[in-house]
C-alpha cells in the first residue's frame, strides 16, 4: 500500500469559512437578493414568451392593417425579451463579481515556471522568428535542427508547425539500414552537418561512450554486470517473473541515447520499447531509429507521450540525474508513476548526486512514491567510473515495483 499525506493548506482554509467573520452577513444578504432577481427575470421572460406564442395561435389569419397591427407587436415583444436578456446578464455578472473565481493551484504555478507549457514559444522570439523564417511549400532551412533543440530546450513543445519539406538522408540510405541492430551503422543513414568545422561527419568520429559504437560498445551494455550498480537485461526479466509484475512487453527508456535497450529487450524478450531522445552535438534520433528503434525526440521537462498505466517498465538512464531541479524532477517520477501500470518496475539507472543529497533529497523522493524496493544500491561515484572528480558522489541504481491496485 502506498503512504499518503494530508496536507494542513487546505483543512486551513475550510477552517477559516465559517459566519462569524465582519462583513459575513451582508454579502450573504446581497447574493439571496441577486439570486431572488436573477429568478424573477427568467420567469418574466418565460411568461412573455408563452403570451406571445399563444397570441399567435389564436390569431386567425389577419387582413393587412391587423397584420401590420401583428408585426408592431412582435416589434414591441421582441424588445421586451431584449431589455429581459439584458437585465439577466447584468445579474449574472453582478452574482459572479459577488463570487470572484478562485485562484490557480499552486501546483499550476509550480510547473508553469518549471517548464512552461506553450507561451514558451513567445518567450524567446528571436529563435522562434528564425525557425519559423522560412518559403513555403519549399525545402525547409539547412539549419532547422539547430533551432529545434533550443526551442525544445526552452520549454517550447511542442514547436510551431511549418509548411515546408524537411530534409532526409539520401534514399540509398534506406537499402542499407542493417537488420541486426548491433551491426555497425552506415554513415549515409544520418543528415550530417555540412560545411561546419569541427562538426563530426562519420560515427567513426563520435566517442564510443556516447553509444554510436553499436558493434562492440554497446553489444555488451545490459548484459555483464560489472559491480552491484549496473542492472543487466537477463536480470530484469528474471525480477520482473519473481515480483510477479507479469512479462516485459511495453516499455519506456527516458534519455535512452542510441537505443540499446531497447534493442536488447526486443531480441531478448520481443518487447517494444521506445525511447526518448535529444540531437545534444550528436544524432541520437537518427541512429536510434537506423537501429529500428522507435525514437521520442522529446525533452525531459514534457510529459512522457504514452497512455496512462500502459508501460511495464520505465528506466531513468544518465540523462535524469541531479542537473534537474528538484521540484521538476518530482514531477518526473510522478509522470513515470501514471505511464506505469500497477505492478510495473521503476528502473533508476546510475543516478548520481552528492553524497551530503543522497538520503535526503533524492532517496526521500523516491521512498514517496510508496512503491516496493526489488533493488536499492548506493556506490561511489569514483569507484563506479566517474574518476577523481567524484569523490563527494554517489550513484543510485533502483528497482521500485509500482503498487497492485
Amino acid at each position: 500500500m502506498r503512504k499518503t499525506g494530508v496536507t494542513s493548506a487546505s483543512t486551513g482554509t475550510a477552517a477559516g469559512g465559517g459566519t462569524g467573520r465582519p462583513g459575513g452577513g451582508g454579502g450573504l444578504n446581497l447574493s439571496v437578493r441577486l439570486n431572488v432577481l436573477l429568478l424573477l427575470s427568467v420567469v418574466a421572460t418565460n411568461l412573455v414568451s408563452l403570451y406571445h406564442f399563444s397570441l399567435r395561435a389564436a390569431t386567425a389569419p389577419p387582413l393587412l392593417p391587423q397584420q401590420h397591427q401583428l408585426q408592431q407587436d412582435e416589434l414591441a415583444l421582441i424588445r421586451q425579451l431584449d431589455a429581459i436578456r439584458a437585465g439577466v446578464s447584468q445579474l449574472s455578472h453582478l452574482r459572479s463579481s459577488s463570487h470572484p473565481p478562485p485562484p490557480p493551484p499552486p501546483e499550476l504555478l509550480l510547473y508553469s515556471r518549471l517548464a512552461p507549457v506553450a507561451s514558451a514559444c513567445s518567450a524567446h522570439p528571436d529563435l522562434l522568428h528564425r525557425y519559423m523564417s522560412y518559403t513555403p511549400f519549399s525545402p525547409c532551412p539547412d539549419d532547422a535542427l539547430s533551432l529545434a533543440e533550443p526551442l525544445l530546450l526552452r520549454g517550447c513543445h511542442p514547436l510551431p508547425r511549418r509548411r515546408c519539406f524537411s530534409p532526409t538522408a539520401s534514399a540509398s540510405a534506406s537499402k542499407l539500414l542493417p537488420t541486426d541492430p548491433f551491426s555497425p551503422l552506415p554513415d549515409s543513414a544520418v543528415r550530417w552537418p555540412k560545411d561546419e568545422a569541427g562538426k563530426c561527419k562519420s560515427f567513426s568520429c563520435l566517442p564510443p561512450s556516447l553509444g554510436f559504437d553499436v558493434a562492440r560498445t554497446e553489444a555488451a551494455r545490459f548484459l555483464r554486470a560489472r559491480d552491484a550498480l549496473d542492472l543487466t537485461a537477463p536480470q530484469l526479466l528474471r525480477l520482473a517473473s519473481l515480483s510477479r509484475a507479469g512479462p516485459i512487453r511495453l516499455g519506456l527508456d527516458v534519455g535512452g541515447g542510441t537505443g540499446t535497450l531497447a534493442a536488447r529487450l526486443k531480441r531478448l524478450a520481443n518487447a517494444t520499447v521506445v525511447t526518448t531522445t535529444m540531437d545534444l552535438g550528436a544524432p541520437y534520433s537518427e541512429a536510434a531509429a537506423a537501429r529500428g528503434v522507435v525514437p521520442l525526440h522529446a525533452p525531459l521537462q514534457q510529459r512522457f507521450p504514452v497512455g496512462d498505466g500502459t508501460m511495464d517498465v520505465v528506466r531513468a538512464g544518465h540523462a535524469v540525474n541531479r542537473w534537474i531541479p528538484v521540484a521538476a524532477l518530482e514531477f518526473l517520477w510522478y509522470d513515470a508513476d501514471r505511464a506505469l501500470r500497477p505492478g510495473g518496475l521503476l528502473w533508476v539507472d546510475h543516478f548520481w548526486c552528492r553524497r551530503s543529497d543522497m538520503e535526503g533529497v533524492y532517496a526521500a523522493m523516491l521512498r514517496r512514491l510508496g512503491y516496493k524496493t526489488i533493488k536499492w544500491a548506493v556506490g561511489d561515484k569514483s569507484v563506479a567510473g566517474g574518476g577523481n572528480r567524484g569523490k563527494d558522489e554517489v550513484y543510485l541504481t533502483a528497482l521500485l515495483q509500482k503498487p497492485f491496485n
